[in-house]
């Protein structure tokens, strides 16, 4: 019988305060799927996740998991991070992080997990709930990593200790954690819970000890796909980018799709482009019969390699000329463009006036976050460091911002109550403003680029869009079984076919003409058409090199 969990320390109840403070000033929208499938408080809960983010992926999963369903989420870290005399050493061990030993962190390559493994079951046995990220490192990559047996190894570990109790249960949940732009100011993130697999010594016979190493297998595998199967994960970042694209072709901007629905219609693409790579042609046709897809293999192959190439070509183009696919599709007159140049301009200019004040607050943070990362990526090479970026730059930023504050306080000490909360009232307002500003300028940069793009180039784009256009919606609706007119489907089917509805509302999306221009004006984010987006004066639509 499953206990009632080991008691939350004050500690963790601060800590996870603070992570949450700190991930919703990084972070645009986290937008969180699936809590229902959480297991209650004092049910054995293993959860796994993908790792690509550092410890901001820990910090994601304390930060998203409601407290109504559990109010302790014992992590693991690796024991290097431990006893240090650093900020992010002294997160971790507040947040009750168990150490976990790995070989390449120790010369010798001998390490000693019994203690930690030994209070890890200990803890599932009072029905703690422990996260795990079976993927044993965080890399700069764009594909999940194979996963480590550990969780099914542990799986195996408890139902054998429990093997005379009929009515112990283990339940191992999956997590997908989707970042946009990991490492940027102000980008998206998408969790999803899955619906959790449930294990017991009567229905599991084949994990209690002596196990035979194909059960283990078998489980990791299956977690593997699990957690594949809510994120984004391809073989390299060009594939990445052309899934993107052809999401954007085929539901382009302004679509109301909510981020889960838009990362499952970019997996759809990116499982598709992915087939003439991996010949893993499976898992990305559709409803297609087993026959049709024998039958039709080299030919889909060959269309889909021959589509990639062209994507990857019609993106090059955009990025040379320094705009988007919808300006392709619905091109502007000139006198348009005129009209809409002056107003961008205006209007970035206004509310970049407005968050002048606050900015003069920001700055100090931007500079010191910007140098402390400048140094950190000379320390090691692309696929080592730049998993860490955002776990620098939440670290840094949250250390500056309060270096702010309190010295905002003693400047102005005999009304430092006030300061203590004018201060951050400031520089929310100013991020705000600054944002949209931002947005108004990459908008009016956007144009006049457009402006002086050569007629000739725009009619040659314009048919290259109108052919990719129309192999892009006959592979969505023919081969993935996408919905034919996505512009309507996601507004009135939010929970159709496997796609929901979960943070239409407040997560930056809105329906209505009068909903979508008050909303424009949120305090608590911008309206967003584009979840690529972020603070940057430029689209972010490239990502690490190839070559690592």
């Amino acid at each position: 019988m499953a206990g009632k969990g080991s008691p939350t320390p004050w500690s963790y109840f601060l800590i996870r305060l603070l992570f949450k403070f700190v991930l919703k000033i990084f972070y645009g929208t986290i937008v969180v799927e699936g809590t229902e499938h959480i297991p209650l408080r004092g049910r054995p809960c293993i959860v796994c996740a993908n790792h690509s983010n550092s410890l901001t992926d820990a910090l994601v999963m304390v930060a998203t998991v409601p407290s109504k369903r559990r109010d302790l989420l014992r992590l693991t870290a690796k024991s290097t991070q431990f006893g240090k005399r650093t900020f992010t050493s002294w997160l971790i061990e507040s947040a009750g992080t168990v150490p976990l030993q790995r070989r390449k962190d120790f010369p010798d390559g001998k390490v000693n997990n019994t203690e930690v493994m030994e209070k890890l079951l200990e803890a599932l046995e009072q029905g703690d709930a422990v996260c795990l990220f079976p993927e044993g490192m965080s890399r700069y990559h764009p594909t999940i990593a194979p996963l480590k047996t550990g969780v099914a190894r542990i799986v195996s570990d408890v139902l054998t200790r429990q093997r005379d109790d009929p009515t112990f249960e283990v339940d191992v949940l999956t997590c997908s954690i989707t970042y946009m732009h990991r490492q940027h100011f102000r980008s998206d993130v998408l969790v999803t819970f899955h619906k959790p697999m449930t294990f017991s010594p009567a229905t599991n016979p084949e994990l209690l000890a002596p196990v035979e190493f194909s059960h283990i297998r078998d489980l990791t595998a299956k977690l593997h796909h699990e957690i594949s199967m809510g994120t984004l994960s391809a073989p390299s970042w060009r594939l990445h980018r052309n899934a993107k694209l052809a999401a954007q072709i085929y539901a382009p901007l302004g679509t109301e799709m909510t981020l889960g629905d838009y990362v499952r219609v970019v997996r759809m693409f990116l499982e598709a482009l992915k087939v003439p790579e991996t010949k893993d042609a499976g898992a990305a046709r559709g409803s297609a019969s087993e026959g049709e897809m024998e039958g039709a293999t080299r030919d889909l192959e060959e269309r889909l390699a021959c589509l990639s190439a062209d994507l990857t070509a019609y993106q090059e183009k955009l990025s040379y000329y320094g705009i988007k696919d919808d300006r392709i599709r619905r091109p502007l007159s000139r006198p348009v463009i005129l009209y809409r140049l002056t107003v961008r301009l205006s209007w970035s200019l206004v509310l970049f006036s407005l968050s002048l004040p606050g900015l003069l607050l920001w700055l100090p943070v931007f500079v010191t976050t910007f140098i402390a990362v400048r140094e950190f990526k000379r320390t090691g090479p692309v696929w080592d460091t730049w998993d860490e970026i955002a776990q620098y730059k939440l670290v840094y930023g949250l250390i500056s911002g309060l270096c702010v504050w309190c010295g905002a306080m003693l400047v102005t000490l005999p009304v430092a109550p006030i300061t203590a909360v004018v201060v951050p009232v400031m520089m929310w307002m100013a991020l705000r403003w600054f944002e949209d500003a931002v947005a108004s300028f990459r908008a009016f940069a956007a144009l006049a680029r457009l402006f002086l793009m050569p007629r000739s180039q725009m009619v040659l784009l314009q048919a290259t869009r109108r052919d990719l256009h129309k192999r892009v919606v006959d592979l969505a609706v023919n081969t993935l079984g996408l919905p034919e007119h996505p512009e309507t489907y996601f507004a009135q089917n939010p929970e159709a076919d496997g796609f929901t509805g979960t943070g239409r509302e407040d997560k930056g999306r809105v329906r209505g003409p009068w909903q979508s221009k008050a909303k424009y004006f949120s305090i608590r984010r911008r309206r967003k058409r584009d979840w690529n987006e972020t603070l940057r004066l430029y689209d972010k639509v490239d990502y690490g090199p190839e070559d690592y």
